[in-house]
């Protein structure tokens, strides 16, 4: 039987069921074949087309369609006022916020042009979650793949679309993404779960009525006596929501009765895990990150910084008026002043404040425990201590800008980061240089084909606070999380691991995750709370630097306008630098 004619049976089955353990053999075994006569449609989103489905595992294989998609981002100052609270200053991506929505589809290549129109600011612009296959030098990370951008300047990034799924770009030139340079991307693709219609992406987010240079530099101050950084002012949900005194305005969604919505759930929050529901309804997880996973049912979601969840919300309650929320998480330890709020209406029904009762909320910061991947790739067992590289968590004491003071800031693999920006990781490899200075982090990864073993430790010189720990150029297998110091007794999942690209070490706990060597390039690896990351947070992992390919050309030409840029720059340096 061909999966075209059992494809709705199927993904019926699937919406509602947790693991493949409770499917029958017989669907376990048709959901693995990739029929090219399939056609992609509302009951058959496990289909694409030319021999690719769900059951592609992107990692080993993916489409070339030979299409290119191409957009033009210009980052330019300017002010917002997305919650009705007054303007204040932005940065922003084609004059909005969130920046606009890039659309292509898995396969594709993708360029895009940035163009810095701002005054005072270099920029470089990271592509989340994407692997960037042999593309390391379009990552965006200045001070590791490029230069920054100096203003008047552009760079055109280039890559193939391996991945399908949801994701986001933002600056990664120091805290600036938390002032507006930030945007969303969806790669189109098949999906685990069917749907009727795609809503595109909810970006959800924490929001502060000062810049976000001012309160990294408060973060800064605070750190030196171990507190915290200052509380977000509200929540923004996809740009808006209204104010504590009443202004401002909902992001509003319609629903009509019987259908079912893919919703793509982004947090691009600069310090906070937020917490989302709708109230009366269930969300049929199908992604984390860029991972298809097996359907799993919830009433709320814990979201960290940087991860995504594509879910599927049936309209099937009563016709009326419901709040979506979206409340920061507490027992994270993240903390404002206001809460976020959408209001969804089914069709029919004038749009009012609802009077709809929210879901008790879990404690716990930790990732949904049903998040198992879609497909079975098993990491190799027993020997996660004979070949892990520990990286722990601390506070130290380093000099984050040259010639500057020394600071307490936070240490990965017990050094902080803090980059050159006119000398890039990549400019080290195109040189043959190897003199890796320790302030660069610099983790050499295993042999092509090998895995990579590591583990994050919070050590008792750190303050007990979850991080969100995000790495570049790769997905990682989680295999265990837990509080307190690590053991070797710890269980550890090596035959079903959730695979992700951002995954959360627990305040005072640890994380150990693996990943091959499949990918060369300069990989950052570095906590998602974008203080922590300023404050040195972050390690990076050179993967076979001998296979790694440097446009010099390109290079040198975005570094030589970045350094005349910076010898006259009114704002220099005084952090990490990403």
């Amino acid at each position: 039987m061909k999966l075209q004619q059992v494809a709705g049976l199927c993904l019926t089955a699937w919406s509602t069921l947790a693991s493949a353990a409770t499917l029958p053999a017989e669907l376990v075994e048709q959901r693995q074949t990739a029929d090219g006569s399939c056609t992609h449609g509302p009951y058959t989103r496990a289909c694409w087309k030319n021999g690719y489905s769900i059951a592609t595992d992107f990692d080993e294989k993916f489409p070339t369609t030979g299409n290119t998609v191409t957009y033009d981002l210009e980052v330019t100052n300017g002010t917002c006022n997305p919650d009705g609270n007054g303007d204040r200053v932005c940065l922003l991506f084609n004059n909005q916020y969130p920046g606009p929505v890039i659309r292509a589809t898995w396969g594709d290549n993708l360029v895009i042009n940035v163009k810095n129109s701002m005054q005072d600011n270099g920029t470089s612009i990271h592509w989340h979650g994407v692997r960037q296959y042999h593309s390391t030098q379009s990552d965006g990370v200045n001070g590791l793949t490029e230069c920054p951008i100096a203003p008047g300047d552009t760079k055109t990034y280039s890559f193939q679309v391996t991945q399908f799924g949801t994701s986001w770009y933002h600056s990664h030139f120091s805290s600036q993404y938390g002032d507006g340079v930030v945007g969303s991307m969806i790669f189109d693709g098949p999906a685990s779960s069917n749907y009727d219609i795609d809503l595109g992406p909810y970006v959800l987010t924490d929001w502060y009525y000062p810049t976000a240079y001012q309160i990294n530099s408060l973060a800064i101050i605070n750190l030196q006596s171990q507190g915290p950084p200052p509380a977000a002012d509200t929540v923004l949900i996809n740009g808006t929501n209204k104010n504590a005194n009443g202004g401002g305005q909902y992001n509003k969604v319609t629903m009509k009765k019987g259908k079912k919505y893919r919703l793509r759930l982004v947090n691009t929050s600069v310090d906070n895990y937020l917490r989302v529901s709708l109230d009366g309804h269930n969300m049929t997880v199908m992604t984390t990150d860029f991972i298809p996973v097996n359907p799993f049912s919830v009433q709320t979601l814990l979201i960290g910084i940087g991860q995504r969840y594509d879910v599927v919300i049936k309209a099937d309650q009563a016709a009326g008026n419901y709040w979506f929320r979206a409340n920061v998480a507490t027992d994270c330890l993240s903390a404002n002043n206001f809460y976020g709020r959408a209001i969804w209406s089914y069709e029919g029904v004038a749009s009012a404040d609802p009077t709809s009762t929210a879901y008790d909320e879990p404690s716990g910061c930790l990732e949904p425990s049903g998040a198992s991947p879609y497909w079975v790739q098993k990491v190799p067992s027993g020997t996660f201590d004979n070949a892990k590289g520990d990286l722990d968590v601390s506070i130290t004491q380093a000099q984050l800008p040259p010639g500057g003071d020394t600071l307490f800031v936070w240490a990965l693999g017990n050094s902080s980061m803090n980059v050159e920006w006119d000398q890039p990781t990549l400019q080290y490899v195109a040189n043959g240089n190897t003199s890796y200075e320790t302030r660069m982090n610099v983790h050499p990864t295993t042999s092509e084909g090998s895995w990579n073993y590591w583990l994050v430790q919070q050590d008792s010189r750190a303050p007990p606070v979850p991080h969100p720990i995000h790495l570049h150029g790769h997905d990682f297998f989680v295999l265990g999380q837990g509080s307190g110091t690590y053991t070797a007794d710890a269980p550890l999942n090596y035959a079903t691991p959730p695979r992700r690209d951002t995954a959360t070490l627990p305040g005072g706990g640890w994380l150990a995750i693996a990943f091959p060597s499949n990918n060369p390039g300069a990989w950052l690896m570095h906590c998602h709370i974008a203080w922590h990351v300023a404050e040195g947070l972050a390690v990076q992992f050179l993967e076979s630097p001998d296979q790694i390919s440097v446009d010099e050309g390109a290079l040198q030409s975005t570094c030589d306008n970045w350094k005349s840029y910076y010898e006259t720059a009114y704002w220099k340096k005084d952090d990490s630098g990403i």
